[in-house]
């Protein structure tokens, strides 16, 4: 199938008009017509309804840009990487990863990863769902446990303590905890086993003997920036990594209740293996790792 017309009609079906796809390759809009029914004609089905606010794909239209938008982005993928070997890390990185370590980690440290490599950008899509890295969802995910799956490649960042944490204001208020019974009186906050990225079994941090009955949560959040939100308005006490609690600076309660941690995976496709946008971003990561430890 001719390339030309593949690129066009992703044009098309991107812009939703001819005129804006043939202003964006500088085209005219005649031509552009041309090689889009041309494209039909060959696959033998109609690719665009068209509609007074513009083109509409069809049910044909949907599969055929789909596989126009990953070849799209593989092409793209090939030209950053191309473009990498002669200059230097150069083009885009789509990194998906949760919200709280998106927001409260990463994108403050954004800036000094982007000053060291000018050529690099970042596509960041921070949600608590698990993407398809195989399928290029994203490129890179910042995951809390290890995939199961035989074509991604998953690498141990670190393993972040996890403690019950809360506001001064609000310990002022309920009192201070001094052992694990007086938990029961009050508010807990706990990260949902529901989640998408479940956390490991944060359960012993409210256990003290294997017969005894968990300690009911009242606030059952599925993302760990929930619960930072709900600790900040000082709503309860909370389980939390460590990283998150220093960035709300909220107080450490019952520090030798038990040991619990999370573990974050750096995780790519098999096929990104010799990228090096992939390679500089895991590297910054560990780097930026080391500092929080030593601080």
């Amino acid at each position: 199938m001719d390339w030309d017309k593949l690129r066009i009609f992703h044009a098309v079906a991107e812009q939703g008009s001819i005129t804006h796809a043939g202003e964006m390759l500088h085209l005219s809009q005649s031509a552009v017509s041309r090689q889009v029914h041309a494209l039909e004609q060959a696959v033998g089905a109609p690719l665009f309804h068209r509609h007074p606010r513009g083109l509409l794909l069809t049910s044909e239209g949907e599969i055929l840009f789909e596989t126009t938008a990953q070849i799209t982005q593989r092409l793209n993928a090939a030209t950053g990487e191309i473009r990498g070997v002669k200059e230097g890390v150069y083009g885009g990185l789509r990194v998906t990863c949760t919200v709280d370590f998106g927001l409260l980690w990463l994108i403050p440290r954004l800036p000094r990863l982007l000053a060291q490599h000018p050529g690099l950008s970042i596509d960041l899509n921070m949600t608590e769902q698990v993407l398809d890295l195989p399928m290029r969802a994203a490129d890179v995910a910042i995951r809390q446990r290890k995939p199961r799956q035989a074509d991604v490649i998953a690498r141990p960042l670190w393993s972040a303590p996890v403690g019950l944490y809360a506001t001064q204001a609000y310990l002022d208020r309920a009192g201070v905890p001094t052992k694990r019974a007086d938990l029961e009186q009050h508010t807990l906050i706990r990260y949902s086993p529901q989640a998408p990225q479940p956390a490991e079994d944060l359960d012993s941090l409210f256990i003290e003997k294997a017969d005894e009955a968990v300690l009911r949560a009242r606030i059952v959040v599925n993302s760990h920036m929930g619960i930072v939100e709900a600790v900040r308005h000082d709503a309860g006490i909370g389980i939390l990594p460590d990283y998150l609690a220093r960035e709300g600076r909220f107080v450490h309660v019952l520090p030798g209740i038990g040991e619990a941690s999370i573990s974050l995976y750096f995780v790519y496709a098999s096929e990104m293996r010799q990228s090096k946008r992939v390679s500089v971003l895991k590297n910054f990561i560990e780097r930026e790792i080391k500092v929080d430890k030593s601080t």
